[in-house]
């Protein structure tokens, strides 16, 4: 019921109100933890009821009985105030989208995802048609190019304008100048924009290529054959090599390893280099040989291909056999497409291809990225379009509407079509390209490739970076730096003191072994008086350094010298268990650092299978230890554990490890654990305590019956199994306490730092666990010490997630931690509240982050906010955020380059992005917007002398300058000076890097606005004005010298204008002032037609041109001078 009401409550009676208020305290205050369960269960009764407890917006809203039900979020009002604008604005778009999407559905529509049977080894037998298995990142086809392309440019303005005003030339009424003048500046931009773009397309057509062409081995009756990546079907069995890419969704039918079981590595699927282990389905896995597959009748029932890429249900049936064998499947008996098999060789059946498979299925369409500069030049051309009716109709209407009015209305506009110049998207993506160029040539940050060339400004105006964690920000290294006993801690330094002890045998463990040779069991007496004897130092090592040695899931890999004929025998117990042949597999790069710290100090894992593992103590003596039971790590739980038997004294041992949150409950009590757990987590250690329970044979016996019972019943097994296993962890003696470093990438701290000073928001969104998370926010001071972390507990429905926004609201300037689940919940629910809290931290943390969630987290922001995202990544798990952001940075490392091939800018750093955000981002927008100023300021002084000049001739529409004077002033005489703003800069590289909150100022958008942009137009009136009623006033007999004395001072009053405009001076910059002066001085021999030769070699020419000049630009030095004098720019202060 609670989906159908709306947020806005209703008015109750105060007393009720109270009371509610007054039960929301006692269940979410501090200090609450007991009754925490029992007012969640009560909630989902009353959640009809919510609306009478609303959702604060404000803290006076816990004093304020009244403000309770008037304070909304912002966030809807603003909306609400936008309304009618969207409405009018975004009519037409609405209106085309609309109609895009109509014939879209008509064109392909979206098949109904299907449960599906799948026979072994029989495609034909599937009752659906599946899509093909190709994989496919074009954006168009050979038929859709040229119109996509089309689309895309002219639905902007700008362009859009400029094809009616060149289409309008071919009727004569309307023709002004020559053809070439409007055909050929329009014809540039579209070339270079197609040409772009079908190297871009043509780049993407052989990455997909690449990809499925590669060759797979297919099972079929004959035996193998060789298939490529796009023909593999559903039903097909495919064998997958070690280290090849698994091409499409699969279920793991066999292995060539004798445990029945592979580990597959995932990092381009949810962006954890953890590798993961699968098991074959073991009907399949037990089948004598691989051509038994084809003499069985069995089939694969999946679900329909959906999202999640944790999860499956499916079953697995084998009809020939008698009664018929079922086996249920989940995940762990899955191989999903993109995921690379890290051991042996595997056969599995494929159950999903194509866009159903869970790795397409998670990744966006990319988008085409539209800078925020340029869609602000998009509204400021249609200002000046507005300008431009609004000056024809008062030409018109000064005329008097004489004879065909609407006719020459049309031919002003044509006149001063010139206030918009189409040189300004010409100009904008030549910058755009240098800025690119610049990039890559930058020697601080080598290897940095620019790959979408039209939006580095995007660079300079970002307020929120979303970053992946693992690889990112963490090279996902993990280095053991502590252990604590509680009485001793062993640091990096002192680690050699731990060999000393485990190299001379413990004096306990060597009468226990020698006692119970004879005799099964351990003495019962000696194991109860245990804890109150005050272990020796050397004994209680030894035992810590033991549980770590066995309470794991590492399996150590021997890599086989002898092919795969000798592999079997190289898995035997008798083998060579040569060190420098030896590699751990594990799910978890922090179990892999333990097995290798245990190994550096003497103690080896040597060998491991599903039932048994082998130590070799620093003596080379080798202990065998069977595994009666395992309890894998769970993010519920938080904790592991194992049950082992000691082969040589009969010992059963449960060892446990976990988070100290988890274990705290169920150690003995101690006065250390609490204090030291934190003082390794200020270090950025992630943390496991380690316990064990030593059990006796009887104990271990009623717990095996329980447990067995407990995994059988149908009705709440998790439960069950959970209440079995928690009565044996109960009193467990606290062993020691372990600290794991993931080693940051190099400079995380100072570039965090950086752009935190910029500005910049910083949100970590990571597929791993929570306490990993925010340990690494901690290490990475993502997260500042004194800060305060608000973990976000779990929610399921809408009443929790009430009362958790309400009690995160009246926390202050603290960091936010929420799981990927919790936040799928809110943003059901109350997404605006959400988004504006967070919005409101100084840095927030999202773990256990589905691809798609990451993706959906910068469209709410950019939804919400309005502000410019950047999201960074280095996995196939972060494509779809970078391709959701306004603009992605990938970072080639371990997990691929995939996040860099998708991305905006491929970097090979993090510390990378301080430098290209605060020099180069800042430098493209700076430079793009007085750029794109200067080139409207030249079209708009144009545009102001033709309106004097027509005014003056009894507002005739005939244009001032003809033919070649148009072109020359737009290319030749005054585009060099014009494009070498683009090296124009303020500030040095090194001062940007030095002062990062000259950065903050970019983000108000202040170099172009509606203010600046004024200021030119009021230059472009004046100057305009001066140059033509300058030249009106001094010419002497002839029309002709008016044109020479005013193109003349215009050419020049430009140059200098541009020479004005520069604030860091680059010889090339003079060189292209010199060069168009020179071009023009030289091309008057030339001009004829339009002056009179003899007048220009004139003194009376040169005063006159001069005169003009200086009255024109003069006044703005001065004014530019004042201006730096009494009202500085910021970044002035720091260069003086």
């Amino acid at each position: 019921m609670a989906d159908q009401i709306p947020l806005y409550p209703v008015r109750s009676a105060a007393a009720a109100a109270h009371r509610k208020r007054a039960a929301y305290y006692s269940a979410a205050g501090p200090g609450s933890g007991a009754e925490w369960p029992s007012s969640r269960y009560q909630l989902e009764d009353e959640s009809a009821h919510l609306d009478e407890m609303p959702l604060m917006m404000s803290e006076e809203g816990f004093e304020n009985d009244e403000s309770d039900y008037h304070t909304l979020p912002r966030a809807r009002t603003a909306r609400r105030r936008r309304g009618l604008e969207r409405f009018v604005c975004g009519g037409w778009k609405l209106l085309c989208a609309s109609c895009c999407d109509w014939l879209v559905n008509i064109c392909q529509r979206k098949r109904e995802l299907k449960a599906r049977t799948v026979w072994l080894g029989c495609p034909e037998k599937c009752e659906e048609k599946h899509p093909r298995n190709s994989i496919k990142n074009q954006k168009y086809n050979i038929f859709t190019f040229i119109p996509g392309v089309l689309y895309e440019q002219f639905k902007f303005f700008l362009n859009l304008y400029f094809l009616v005003v060149s289409c309008s030339q071919f009727v004569p009424a309307l023709k002004i100048g020559y053809l070439y003048t409007y055909w050929a500046p329009l014809g540039f931009v579209l070339a270079v924009t197609i040409m772009r773009e079908a190297i871009d397309e043509f780049r993407r057509f052989q990455r997909d290529k690449e990809v499925n062409s590669q060759l797979y081995s297919k099972l079929t009756v004959r035996g193998k054959v060789q298939v490529k990546s796009s023909d593999i079907q559903v039903g097909d069995l495919i064998i997958v090599e070690k280290n090849q890419r698994i091409p499409s969704d699969m279920v793991f039918l066999r292995t060539s390893e004798k445990a029945g079981s592979c580990f597959i590595r995932t990092d381009q699927l949810d962006g954890e280099t953890d590798w993961k282990l699968k098991v074959a389905v073991s009907c399949t896995q037990r089948l004598p040989a691989l051509g038994d597959l084809f003499s069985i009748s069995a089939y694969v029932y999946a679900q329909k291909p959906q999202l999640d890429i944790h999860s499956f249900e499916g079953t697995f049936t084998r009809e020939d056999s008698d009664p018929p064998i079922h086996e249920s499947l989940s995940i762990e008996n899955t191989l999903w497409a993109n995921t690379i098999v890290a051991s042996g060789t595997v056969i599995g059946v494929v159950i999903y291809t194509g866009k159903e498979t869970r790795s397409v299925m998670n990744t966006s369409n990319p988008k085409n990225k539209v800078g925020l500069l340029d869609l602000e030049l998009n509204q400021l051309t249609k200002a000046l379009f507005v300008a431009l009716v609004a000056l024809s109709v008062v030409m018109v209407t000064l005329q008097g509407f004489v004879g065909p009015w609407y006719r020459s209305l049309f031919r002003f506009l044509l006149l001063f079509s010139y206030i918009i110049p189409i040189s300004l998207r010409v100009n904008l993506d030549m910058g755009k390209a240098a800025y690119g160029w610049m990039i890559m040539k930058d020697e601080s940050i080598p290897g940095t490739v620019v790959r979408t060339s039209t939006i580095p400004e995007e660079l300079g105006r970002l307020v929120y970076l979303l970053t992946d964690k693992t690889g990112t920000l963490t090279q996902n290294e993990m280095v053991f730096k502590r252990l604590h006993l509680g009485t001793v801690s062993y640091g990096a330094d002192t680690m050699d003191e731990i060999q000393g002890h485990l190299r001379n045998p413990c004096p306990q463990m060597q009468s226990q072994a020698g006692g119970n040779n004879a005799s099964s069991t351990p003495p019962r007496k000696a194991q109860s008086s245990a804890p109150k004897v005050r272990k020796s130092v050397s004994s209680r090592v030894h035992e810590a350094v033991k549980a770590i040695a066995l309470c794991h899931n590492v399996s150590p890999v021997y890599e086989s010298r002898a092919g795969v004929g000798g592999e079997a025998e190289y898995a035997e117990a008798d083998q060579d268990f040569s060190d420098g042949n030896r590699t751990y597999q594990a799910a978890s790069p922090d179990e892999v650092a333990l097995v290798q710290w245990t190994e550096s100090v003497g103690l080896t894992l040597v060998s491991r299978d599903l039932g048994s593992m082998q130590l070799r103590t620093p003596s080379g003596q080798i202990q065998t230890y069977c595994i009666l039971q395992m309890f894998p790590f769970t993010s519920e739980s938080k904790r592991m554990g194992v049950i082992v038997r000691d082969e040589s004294t009969a010992e059963i041992t449960f060892y446990m490890k976990g988070a100290d949150v988890a274990m705290s409950s169920v150690v003995q009590y101690n006065d250390w654990l609490e204090e030291e757990c934190g003082n390794m987590a200020r270090e950025g250690l992630r943390t496991l305590v380690v316990a064990k329970r030593a059990l006796t044979e009887e104990q271990y016996q009623d717990f095996e019956s329980r447990y067995s019972q407990a995994k059988l019943s149908i009705h709440d097994r998790a439960l069950k199994v959970a209440a079995v296993v928690e009565s044996l962890e109960r009193q467990m003696e606290l062993l020691c306490l372990t600290g794991v470093e993931d080693r940051l990438q190099a400079d995380v701290r100072p570039t965090l730092e950086l752009l935190r000073n910029a500005g910049i928001k910083i949100w970590m969104l990571t597929g791993d666990k929570l306490e990993t998370a925010t340990c690494i926010a901690k290490s990475s001071h993502l997260v500042s010490r004194t800060q305060d972390i608000h973990i976000f507990r779990p929610v399921t429905n809408r009443g929790e997630a009430h009362l958790e926004l309400n009690a995160f609201r009246r926390k202050h300037d603290c960091a936010l931690v929420i799981s990927g689940d919790s936040l799928e919940v809110c943003l059901k629910y109350y997404e605006h509240e959400l988004a504006e809290l967070a919005c409101q931290c100084p840095a927030v943390v999202c773990c256990r982050c589905s691809p798609t969630q990451k993706a959906r987290i910068a469209k709410l922001l950019q939804h919400h906010t309005g502000k410019r995202t950047c999201a960074v990544g280095d996995g196939g798990n972060d494509v779809s955020m970078i391709q959701a952001a306004d603009c992605g940075i990938g970072i080639e490392g371990k997990e691929g380059r995939q996040a860099s091939l998708a991305a905006d800018f491929s970097v090979t750093q993090f510390r990378h992005i301080g430098r290209l955000l605060m020099v180069h981002g800042r430098s493209s927008y700076k430079r793009s917007a007085a750029l794109g100023q200067f080139v409207m300021h030249r079209g708009l002084i144009i545009s102001t002398m033709q309106a004097v000049f027509s005014s003056v001739f009894y507002f005739a529409s005939v244009p001032l300058y003809q033919g070649f004077l148009m072109v020359g002033y737009a290319t030749i005489y005054t585009m060099f000076p014009v494009f070498s703003l683009v090296l124009d800069q303020d500030v040095k590289p090194e001062t940007a890097m030095l002062y990062p909150e000259l950065y903050k100022d970019l983000t108000k958008g202040r170099s172009l606005s509606f203010k600046t942009f004024l200021v030119w137009v009021l230059i472009s009136i004046y100057q305009g004005g001066i140059l033509m009623y300058g030249a009106l006033l001094l010419f002497e007999s002839e029309f002709v010298h008016v044109l020479a004395i005013s193109f003349t001072a215009l050419i020049l009053t430009e140059l200098l204008m541009v020479a004005l405009t520069i604030r860091t001076w680059h010889w090339l910059m003079a060189v292209a002032e010199v060069l168009s002066l020179g071009c023009y001085v030289a091309s008057l021999a030339f001009l004829n037609e339009y002056f009179d030769v003899a007048f220009i070699t004139t003194v009376t020419f040169v005063w006159k041109v001069s005169a003009i000049t200086m009255v024109s630009c003069l006044p703005l030095y001065v004014l530019k001078y004042l201006k730096r004098k009494l009202s500085p720019p910021s970044y002035t202060k720091l260069t003086s």
